[in-house]
């Protein structure tokens, strides 16, 4: 009997994850979940930059996590009703506190990660402030965490709505020699997390990293 399975999303890179971000190894993508109230806004500390743009990771190709296959890629959250679904499974403390950051509105790029070729499939849209993630509580579920509680819980996460394909894939590789080239000799992309904080699944983008990588939709592949 082949392994069931549900529409689950990965926001990260199988093996790839640092500070015990499970979040990598599989992570459920579901219809946006009924109204929670939100926890506190958790360890941000004053001063901390204050970001309105977002990279958030998922496996677009499908690997069996517990029976269950983690594969969520854009074309699943467009598929998905209103095109709107949770991000759930984050469970690295500084990826969670950039979702808890968020802000309705903002937007994200989502990026196809742990494939054949990594990169920037499309555009979405922050459509829920952060609040409680119910995985934490699920026994049954591959992102449960027995240490959080219901009175105190440790996980948050948002919803996203589809908003646009770019009109060409981004891949990994031509975002790199763009970063090397930035780095070398100045210019938006010198510091992208993706680069430098590389395992995170949820990543911040500043007005000018996301505006300059949004323009390569328009050029040729590097």
């Amino acid at each position: 009997m082949p392994p069931e399975k549900k529409a689950r999303m990965s926001k990260a890179n199988s093996g790839k994850i640092a500070d015990n971000e499970i979040t990598s190894a599989a992570g459920r993508k579901r219809k946006a979940a009924a109204p929670v109230a939100k926890t506190g806004k958790g360890s941000e500390s004053a001063g901390s930059p204050v970001f309105t743009r977002w990279l958030m990771k998922s496996e677009p190709e499908s690997r069996f996590e517990n029976g269950i296959d983690v594969k969520f890629g854009i074309e699943d959250l467009k598929a998905l009703p209103d095109q709107t679904s949770c991000w759930d499974g984050v469970r690295n403390y500084q990826a969670r506190n950039f979702m808890r950051q968020m802000k309705e509105g903002q937007q994200a790029f989502f990026y196809h990660s742990n494939c054949k070729e990594p990169g920037i499939a499309g555009i979405m849209t922050i459509v829920k402030e952060a609040y409680v993630d119910h995985t934490q509580f699920d026994k049954k579920d591959v992102h449960y965490d027995a240490s959080s509680k219901p009175d105190n819980p440790k996980w948050s996460m948002v919803d996203v709505q589809f908003q646009r394909m770019m009109k060409r894939f981004l891949p990994l590789s031509e975002l790199k020699k763009y970063h090397l080239q930035h780095r070398a000799n100045g210019g938006p992309l010198k510091d992208m997390a993706q680069f430098t904080r590389a395992r995170l699944s949820v990543q911040p983008l500043t007005t000018e990293e996301f505006d300059f990588i949004l323009s390569l939709e328009d050029k040729e592949l590097l």
